[in-house]
């Protein structure tokens, strides 16, 4: 059926729609990544959020079966369902081809009520967000009703919608017990954990873990406003504080909400980072890494304690990409190490991470 996007500046695009028919509102942003499609829609940092891919062709190796290990996690995807609330794309392959697929993209939306539109200009459509900048908008489809719930998309606290409600073990009995504070993670930097031998403790995002015994704490991705977070961030304040020093290591709003803690502030990008090709430079050095990334708000280098210095900054517009304690052994990167789907890049700060907390 007919469809239409329509950005609260007044453009509308017109296309047909290939998901769930129903009228969904949300914040368009767009990812320039030229695949991982079934990853980036099941990512919980995608809450709220009309998802624009930007690369052309979109749903030609169809999506693969839902199936867990047996730690319980999703085998090819990195939640439960999909968490963002659209999918706008040029062209939508009705035919899919790939060993492991097992639906087309479409069937999955459809089953999981999720709108998708196609036959966008998503060109077009991203040089209009990259010059106004990120905006709220609104898929209707032809003969369905347009009413949707009516929210104040600035007031929602997404965080706490997309993390879990108790506590979640995984690979228990190991020597070292990492505290994992769930803001909207993704299943692959657990499995980037458990892989390494360590016992994970998944934390609601208001837990006050420091009553739990642990020995390193690990400040996972999520969706929407850090700011919106702040009894995670009292919570690291009192971690930083201890006199018992343990590791800590955070990825994309874990970068901004230790940030937090360490006083400084946090701002809105115009139009953020969702890439696979996004190049940062580790502070101090020559290196350069390409990196998957997903976020929309960046930490102000300039309002750090002194006892903090960035660790990475983003080589396209200067932005931070991570911070780190001069003295103690903790870390931070705004981009996502464990990537999937994107390059593997910075996986060695997982090893990192472990390394200094099978010395402490």
């Amino acid at each position: 059926m007919k469809a239409k996007l329509i950005l609260d500046d007044g453009t509308v695009f017109c296309g047909k729609s290939f998901g769930y028919d129903a009228a969904v509102r949300g914040e368009v942003v767009f990812n320039t990544a030229m695949t991982g499609y079934v990853e980036s829609l099941t990512d919980p940092s995608y809450a709220g959020q009309l998802m624009t891919l930007t690369y052309p062709l979109v749903g030609n190796y169809g999506v693969p079966p839902y199936s867990n290990s047996e730690n319980g996690l999703a085998n090819y995807m990195e939640s439960d369902r999909i968490y963002a609330s659209a999918i706008i794309v040029s062209d939508y392959s009705e035919k899919y081809c790939h060993w492991n697929a097992v639906e087309s993209l479409s069937e999955w939306l459809k089953r999981e009520k999720v709108p998708g539109i196609t036959g966008i200009d998503t060109r077009a459509l991203t040089k209009v967000l990259r010059e106004h900048g990120v905006m709220m908008g609104k898929i209707v489809v032809e003969g369905v009703s347009e009413e949707v719930v009516d929210e104040n998309y600035g007031d929602i606290n997404f965080v706490e919608r997309v993390s879990c409600t108790e506590i979640i073990r995984y690979n228990e009995g190991a020597d070292k017990k990492v505290v994992l504070v769930d803001c909207g993670v993704k299943n692959n930097i657990i499995r980037s954990l458990i892989t390494r031998g360590v016992e994970v403790i998944r934390v609601p995002w208001d837990y006050d873990f420091n009553t739990l015994d642990f020995d390193a704490l690990f400040l996972a991705n999520g969706p929407g406003d850090p700011d919106k977070c702040i009894t995670t961030v009292n919570n690291i304040k009192k971690f930083l504080q201890n006199p018992d020093v343990k590791p800590c290591m955070g990825i994309c709003m874990g970068n901004q909400l230790l940030s937090k803690a360490a006083g400084a502030t946090i701002y809105k990008l115009k139009y953020g980072h969702r890439s696979h090709n996004q190049p940062v430079q580790m502070v101090g050095t020559q290196r350069c890494f390409i990196t998957s990334q997903n976020h929309g708000y960046a930490v102000n280098t300039d309002t750090l304690d002194n006892n903090w210095e960035p660790y990475f900054i983003n080589m396209n517009d200067g932005s931070n990409e991570g911070i780190r304690h001069k003295h103690n052994p903790w870390f931070s990167a705004q981009f996502h190490p464990e990537a999937c789907g994107g390059p593997v890049d910075t996986t060695f700060l997982f090893d990192e991470f472990v390394k200094i907390l099978n010395k402490s």
